[in-house]
């Protein structure tokens, strides 16, 4: 049977884009389909204009700091409406690029939803048909609301970057990173941020004693932090929220960001009657190279509700390309991937956590927690950690936790070292670059715990 296309991508993020891209410059006959904007989650209501507002956020500290340096500046006003114009733009240049990657391969695109008729053939939402001889879903994830009363008088990450104006006041709902993530930055605009999380520590599946410190400087930075708290209901109240918790308070709220979870977008895309299988939260279920239930169909990124991270789905497309368009079986490798959280303090972090560590066989911890010395003369409390889960039968750090300013930048460095199998000895040999925060990872000489 000819198809029309060697390849068919549903979804025009990170991932499906990289994919579609390659395949195509490899000689393919590929197509997308996208109903919304290029880019997807990452670049367009993501990691993108989060970082950007990360930045945004950090400036008020910054004119404080430069105060105590002798610079004699005053703190101005955060304007809304000017940052909001520059990141819309900034967006649409982005999403721009990805387009005229796309056109530059050679790849056909539909700008519109698809949904599947049967193993190689994608039906378009303006009922055209397209055949192609692999399909690969990247239709990414969604946020989800978590179910309560009143909860569509909430607002998710999605939305954040389409106010029209920034609240007075907004309670974040949830306690991984983009709940922690958005509390520092409404707080650093200058948003009165309360955070209720169910649990007892947020950012829970990351190092215990690293967490702990990010939570408490962000307490110390004026968010409103409540753990072991849920929301019972919401109701509309004038032009404010009023918010009933489980912990037996009440309050009212300009806003409420719900941050309580990802969906995998498989909803209507007729995937279980061609016969993908899915997963108990609808994620499209895959085999080590990607590969669905039915051996023409593969999928990659947050559909797959693998590892949910940018650079990953971007990997797993390539090994997707070299598997299946260049006879290269390729498993995308998910194990040691360095991380950054970008909250207020940031941290960064590859491999296993002590408790992970220490569940799996005997550890050496070293550990060292300071007052950086540029915060520290601008008079800041703030404290910084830098960490080493160690093996004491291998020597090899099996983990690396750094909470810090630039930390996102430093793990990516370390990474490099764990990744490579490095031992304790080979951080040891390393010579301290002085004065930095980082130096601390290779001068620390005696374990602070061991178990």
């Amino acid at each position: 049977m000819a198809f029309d296309y060697d390849l068919f991508v549903i979804g025009g993020g990170s991932g499906g884009v990289r994919a579609a891209r390659v395949a195509a410059q490899d000689g393919a006959k590929v197509a997308l389909a996208e109903e919304d904007r290029y880019g997807g989650t990452c670049v367009i209501r993501g990691c993108v204009p989060k970082k950007l507002m990360v930045f945004a956020s950090e400036y008020a500290g910054v004119v404080e700091d430069a105060k105590s340096y002798g610079w004699a500046i005053e703190p101005g006003q955060f304007d809304w409406d000017v940052f909001r114009g520059r990141l819309n733009d900034e967006l649409d240049r982005l999403e721009n690029v990805y387009r005229n990657l796309l056109k530059n391969s050679g790849v056909e695109t539909f700008d519109q939803r698809a949904h599947l008729e049967d193993a190689h053939t994608v039906v378009l939402a303006d009922g055209t048909k397209k055949t192609a001889k692999h399909i690969l879903l990247a239709t990414g994830g969604r946020p989800v609301k978590p179910g309560v009363p009143g909860d569509e008088l909430g607002i998710t990450s999605n939305d954040i970057f389409h106010l029209d104006e920034l609240p007075e006041s907004i309670l974040i709902v949830g306690g991984g990173y983009i709940a922690s993530e958005f509390a520092g930055i409404l707080n650093g605009l200058g948003v009165d941020v309360t955070q209720y999380y169910r649990g007892a520590q947020i950012l829970r599946g990351f190092d215990d004693e690293a967490r702990g410190l990010v939570s408490e400087e962000m307490c110390q930075r004026g968010v409103n932090l409540h753990l072991g708290t849920d929301i019972i209901d919401l109701q509309q109240e004038g032009d404010k929220i009023r918010v009933r918790a489980t912990n037996g308070k009440e309050a009212l709220f300009d806003k409420v960001m719900f941050a309580t979870g990802r969906a995998p977008n498989t909803e209507g895309l007729g995937l279980a009657e061609v016969g993908v299988e899915l997963g108990r939260k609808g994620e499209v279920v895959v085999d080590d190279y990607s590969q669905t239930a039915v051996p023409s169909i593969y999928a990659i990124g947050d559909v797959t509700d693998r590892v949910n991270l940018t650079p990953v789905a971007i990997r797993e497309g390539m090994a997707f390309v070299e598997t299946v368009f260049k006879g290269n079986p390729t498993k995308p490798d998910h194990d040691l991937i360095p991380t950054a959280i970008f909250t207020q303090p940031e941290m960064g972090t590859v491999g296993l956590s002590e408790e992970d560590a220490r569940d799996q066989e005997p550890i050496e911890v070293y550990a060292t927690s300071f007052k950086p010395m540029q915060q520290s003369f601008a008079g800041r409390s703030e404290r910084v950690l830098m960490k080493l889960v160690v093996s004491q039968k291998t020597r090899k750090v099996l983990g690396c936790h750094i909470v810090a300013p630039g930390a996102g930048e430093m793990i990516q460095l370390a990474g490099i070292a764990v990744k490579m199998g490095a031992t304790k000895e080979d951080f040891d040999r390393t010579v301290a670059v002085h004065p930095t925060m980082s130096e601390e990872l290779v001068t620390m000489k005696t374990p602070v715990r061991t178990g």
